[in-house]
């Protein structure tokens, strides 16, 4: 068989670069694969019609063109048909052997584009309350992405904003020091998030009362309000009023000690740590600066404002005017700062779709500023969560916190298990699996239900039926090496059934998967492919006999395919976080 370069280069690449030299280009469109049906020869196929539109070319015109120059690339290990406007390749059993050995060398997938320093803003709550589901996806999206552009080469520095002040903050604080009588977390028992959360949720009833109060009969004064008690409360701290800060600070540090206890759970971590505190004063200063520039305008209570309305969007509060910052002013500082700190040549907001408005207005004001790095901002833009009976809201008390569902999820998984001795680490990491493959598997731009139950299943589309593909595979391993002894010289002659072709030619696909996913920061590519793999592989061991001490020849190639399998098994679910086990 014909050698070919070190460098792994599947059909898609190929004719991807065919494309470049033939026509020109220095980039490649978009182009439309697919595995060849049924009824025509072949294994995987081009749509030319989009091309032929492109280039004003008839279809066997550009047809031939690209099969030649692959075949030619290739040295004959394909042939290829066109037949209606598709391209088919047709792999020879030769080809297959080429993939297969490329892809025992696990460097098939180390993809290493030129690297960039890429920042990724991810999770980011407020010192108020605890996690909940939303954060989950957030930060599970944002670890996956990370690890994702990691892979293919990049610097990554995995960010934290912590919104620590502000009056959604003194709102807990006040409630606290009216109604708290000096209680703390380690005294009642309750994780620290979760007891100042208490609070912000009493300060709530508190004010709603009041607001109901006030309508009904106009005798009590604004100014005793719990409210504008908070808003009092955010005027001291922003003073540096002592005793303010003082509980400002013991408050807060419940919350992280809560924080970082359910991080660790999920198996999130950071790079870096910024808090809002230590940055709003610098977005005040830039405000200030850009309204003796004439870029800001002032209004006569003395707040500052810009004007979008020609970029299309509204007038924007800057600074309030009691001269204190609204969140908009804060995330200016914050991107000034990142990059004269940082050097970095790209920064990734992961935050949810109702912030859309936000930040095309941040952008839009940093640009009026004249900062040159504007377009290396970008927001990912994420949907929300969904209980089955609707939309998550704090103030119908129907929100559901973290630590409640990576406890629930544990308990699902361990009423799955049959092995009771391993039941509790083992239900750990299948909980936390199911947990984090089925908001993964979803494009982070389209909503998501939340089904406890149903996201944990051996059958079905899940990361538990995955996770125990994995460990099948494994067991199939150790199986083999019992019975039989492994050949690593014998290449020659082998033919392949089709499942055997198929598990090939979809785990071949995994670095354009990786590649694609990074472009489009998508992780749910990856969840998707890897159900797709497991499913493929099952077909394989259910209409094949893997282990064979008479065919010991091919026993070898097979085992040789299921190690692969179970390598990008392990290789994607690690991209989205998520363990595996060599049994379950």
């Amino acid at each position: 068989m014909s050698s070919m370069n070190d460098h792994f280069q599947s059909i898609e690449e190929i004719v991807r670069k065919s494309i470049s030299v033939l026509y020109k280009l220095e980039s490649c469109p978009e182009l439309d694969f697919q595995y060849t049906k049924k009824e025509y020869p072949g294994d995987m196929t081009l749509i030319l019609f989009p091309l032929s539109k492109k280039f004003k070319k008839p279809v066997e015109k550009i047809g031939k063109d690209i099969g030649d120059y692959v075949q030619y690339q290739l040295k004959g290990l394909i042939q290829f048909s066109i037949i209606k406007g598709f391209l088919n390749f047709i792999f020879k059993d030769d080809y297959y052997i080429h993939l297969l050995k490329k892809m025992l060398n696990t460097s098939f997938y180390d993809l290493k584009y030129p690297s960039k320093k890429i920042m990724i803003e991810y999770s980011s709550p407020n010192t108020n309350k605890p996690l909940h589901l939303g954060h989950i996806r957030n930060s599970l999206i944002g670890a996956s992405i990370a690890e994702i552009l990691k892979m293919i080469g990049h610097e990554i520095i995995r960010i934290q904003m912590i919104n620590d002040r502000g009056i959604h903050i003194c709102k807990s604080m006040i409630a606290w020091k009216r109604f708290g009588k000096g209680e703390t977390p380690d005294r009642v028992k309750i994780k620290g998030d979760h007891f100042v959360g208490k609070y912000y949720s009493l300060f709530d009833k508190i004010y709603r009362k009041e607001t109901q109060e006030l309508s009904e009969k106009n005798d009590r004064s604004i100014q005793d309000s719990i409210l504008n008690q908070a808003r009092v409360l955010l005027k001291k701290w922003e003073l540096g009023d002592p005793v303010i800060r003082n509980t400002w600070k013991k408050m807060n540090q419940w919350v992280y000690n809560g924080f970082e206890e359910t991080y660790k759970k999920l198996g999130i971590s950071f790079d870096k740590i910024e808090y809002e505190s230590d940055i709003y004063e610098i977005g005040k200063k830039i405000v200030k600066k850009g309204l003796k520039k004439g870029i800001f305008f002032q209004k006569k209570d003395g707040s500052i404002w810009i004007d979008l309305i020609k970029e299309g969007f509204d007038q924007k509060l800057l600074l309030r005017s009691d001269k204190t910052s609204v969140y908009i002013t804060q995330d200016i500082g914050t991107a000034v700062k990142r990059f004269k700190k940082y050097n970095v040549d790209q920064i990734i907001y992961i935050v949810g779709k109702e912030q859309d408005y936000h930040f095309q207005v941040l952008f839009n004001v940093l640009k009026r500023l004249g900062y040159i790095w504007v377009n290396k901002l970008s927001h990912l833009s994420y949907e929300m969560v969904y209980l089955p009976s609707g939309r998550m809201k704090s103030r119908e008390g129907n929100v559901i916190d973290a630590d409640s569902i990576i406890l629930k999820m544990s308990s699902l998984a361990k009423k799955k298990l049959k092995k009771k001795e391993e039941r509790k680490q083992s239900s750990e990491i299948i909980g936390l699996g199911a947990l984090k493959y089925y908001f993964l598997k979803i494009d982070p731009r389209k909503k998501i239900i939340f089904h406890p139950e149903k996201s944990i299943d051996f059958k079905g589309k899940t990361g538990t039926y995955i996770q125990y593909t994995y460990s099948r595979i494994r067991s199939l391993e150790q199986n083999f090496f019992n019975l039989c002894s492994l050949l690593n010289y014998y290449w020659s002659n082998i033919k392949f059934d089709t499942h055997e072709k198929n598990m090939i030619k979809i785990l071949q696909k995994y670095p354009l998967i990786l590649k694609k996913s990074a472009k489009h920061l998508n992780p749910s590519l990856i969840a998707n492919y890897m159900y797709e793999v497991s499913k493929t592989f099952n077909h394989l061991y259910q209409n094949k006999k893997l282990i064979d001490p008479i065919n010991i020849i091919h026993s070898n190639i097979c085992m040789n395919i299921i190690h692969v399998t179970g390598n990008v098994l392990k290789s994607g679910m690690n991209l989205l976080g998520i363990k595996m086990l060599d049994r379950m």
